[in-house]
């Protein structure tokens, strides 16, 4: 279950919610009970790794790959 981020317009209160991607927003805040909660948009906290997953989406110059760049690394050890 993914952690969504709010803000309360009323307070400014800000905390993280564990929902399911399927539930409601929440709209009442905790700390002043107002109906004036605002979803967060935030960063993704993980990070893919592997054969085809490159480390941007818009690949140019060279197109590092994720897994290639670990192999060199490994590879000079020896």
């Amino acid at each position: 279950m993914p952690l969504y981020e709010y803000r309360c317009d009323a307070c400014g209160h800000e905390f993280e919610a564990l929902q399911k991607m399927s539930d409601e927003s929440l709209i009442h805040c905790p700390a002043c009970d107002e109906a004036t909660l605002r979803k967060l948009v935030s960063a993704a906290g993980f990070r893919l790794k592997g054969d085809g997953w490159y480390e941007t989406d818009f690949k140019s110059g060279a197109k590092r790959n994720i897994a290639d760049s670990g192999k060199e690394s490994s590879d000079n050890k020896v």
